[in-house]
């Protein structure tokens, strides 16, 4: 080959290297930028709890480990949010505090049998959960669903996050006045370092899990609106006429 011969060769397959470089990058940045938002408000001197909110009287900084308090005058528990569900009450009501965690689904089914199979089985479930995994809020809603069990909310009480598809999964539902209801958008992902086409893939199959299950539990799927249109750092807060008109919460019988 002539040196022309070389340089031109070289020449043409530098575009090409830019190109995969790009395009590298660009995942890259993307994958970062993922991580920043789903992390950043873990990071030191960011607490989004004492940040500025988004405009709007309906929508609050949101954080899965704390509280972020029920509705204004109305008493409710101070202090961070268990790592994972925690199960109080005996008999036929019992109530779920803490965070969602991977596993929770299972290990609060087992339970729930078992109470079953010693004569006392659970009727009605009390939320107050900042939410967390929606797969386990999913599966253990679909388990209330077929072991005939209710679900309610309680004044000072909060169900965010994926908590109101465990929610949902209730024979009947009621949620008091005072009681926080709050949805936003979800990572389905298990790692925020993902090429642009993973990342969405992973949301839109996720969001179509959701709407079947919410379709599933006869709730209106259009709450998927105001949570898409809520970053994963905010929570909006679903109106007494809102949760009516998405038939998350039941008429009393």
């Amino acid at each position: 080959m002539s040196r022309i011969e070389e340089m031109s060769d070289t020449s043409s397959a530098r575009p090409i290297r830019r190109a995969i470089v790009a395009l590298i990058g660009v995942q890259v940045a993307i994958g970062a930028a993922l991580m920043v938002i789903d992390l950043g408000h873990n990071w030191p001197g960011s607490d989004p709890l004492t940040a500025p909110g988004a405009p709007g009287p309906s929508t609050r900084p949101y954080s899965p480990d704390k509280r972020p308090g029920a509705s204004p005058g109305v008493p409710s528990p101070s202090g961070p949010m268990p790592e994972r569900l925690e199960i109080t009450g005996d008999g036929a009501e019992i109530t779920l505090t803490g965070q969602i965690a991977p596993g929770d689904a299972a290990r609060i089914a087992e339970d729930l049998t078992r109470r079953a199979d010693t004569g006392t089985p659970v009727t009605r479930v009390r939320l107050d959960s900042t939410g967390g995994s929606v797969s386990d809020a999913l599966e253990l809603g679909r388990s209330f669903r077929a072991s005939g069990i209710a679900t309610g909310v309680q004044a000072g009480a909060i169900c965010l996050s994926a908590c109101p598809y465990l929610f949902a999964g209730g024979t009947s539902r009621q949620a008091d006045a005072k009681a926080s209801i709050g949805v936003h958008q979800h990572y389905f992902g298990k790692s925020a370092i993902l090429p642009a086409f993973m990342a969405v893939e992973d949301v839109q199959r996720g969001q179509s899990e959701v709407m079947a299950y919410l379709i599933e539990m006869d709730v209106d799927p259009a709450i998927m609106g105001p949570a898409m249109r809520t970053a994963p750092d905010q929570i909006y807060l679903l109106s007494a006429q809102e949760l009516t008109d998405f038939r998350l919460i039941t008429p009393e019988s």
